[in-house]
């Protein structure tokens, strides 16, 4: 076995998704959920501390996806009593160059059953829940009397430095209320992120909502593809030859 093709097959089994790494200077990670979350954890931003549990209805949960969907994801729930509600599931990965600036793109598929072009108290229940995705160095908590995101992911329709804006939760094929797939990414728009000094960072998708009603999503499938822009370590744009691989 090579010295490379064992840091890889370690990568991937601290990572059980990891579908491929490519070295050092770039790295896939795909999770579908077929057994269980794969080690993401949900969270919610943007309400009181003291909030009343029996009117924000939230939930969280792994659990089959809804009738005429196959397979498994991760479901949330909450109802916008704050007209700024924003749901997420964080998860850290490891094995990355540390110390290294990393471009982020994400993509997502996330089971919604809500139709394109209808109204609702503040806001569309379509075009007025973004959708989110990004990744931190520092892990995403929430904070404060008003239970505040500790990373910049921006404000509804407004993208952060942590996290950028890939869509809405709006389906054009929706009917009645039928949950339908809808991928997104941010392939146009991709956010950069400094590993830690371990080589590792927190992946993070969400949605802020400006629809004061009861929003639910599930996500089918989530992957990140991470390319080495910067090494701290390095002061070069790729890493040279002795580098290569996961540290």
């Amino acid at each position: 076995m090579t010295q490379q093709f064992a840091l890889v097959l370690i990568a991937c089994l601290t990572i059980t998704s990891c579908t491929s790494t490519k070295g050092a200077t770039e790295a896939e990670f795909s999770f579908t959920f077929q057994s269980d979350a794969e080690g993401w954890t949900a969270g919610f931003a943007d309400l009181p501390a003291n909030f009343d549990p029996s009117i924000y209805e939230l939930d969280s949960d792994y659990r089959p996806l809804p009738p005429g969907l196959e397979g498994n994801g991760l479901y949330i729930q909450g109802h916008n009593r704050s007209d700024d509600l924003f749901m997420f599931f964080k998860r850290r990965i490891d094995g990355l160059k540390a110390d290294a600036t990393y471009e982020i793109l994400a993509s997502l598929d996330l089971a919604t059953n809500v139709p394109t072009n209808t109204f609702g108290i503040g806001g569309s229940p379509g075009e007025s829940v973004y959708v989110k995705a990004g990744a931190s160095t520092v892990e995403p908590v929430v904070e404060g009397e008003n239970l505040r995101l500790n990373i910049d992911k921006g404000n509804q329709s407004k993208g952060g430095a942590s996290m950028v804006v890939i869509g809405n939760v709006a389906h054009p094929e929706v009917v009645g209320r039928e949950f339908r797939l809808k991928s997104l990414d941010n392939a146009d728009n991709p956010v950069t992120v400094t590993t830690d000094s371990e080589g590792g960072l927190w992946l993070i998708v969400g949605t802020d909502s400006g629809f004061e009603g009861l929003s639910t999503f599930y996500y089918a499938r989530i992957a990140y593809t991470l390319k080495v822009v910067e090494s701290l370590n390095s002061g070069a744009a790729l890493l040279g030859p002795s580098n290569r691989g996961l540290d």
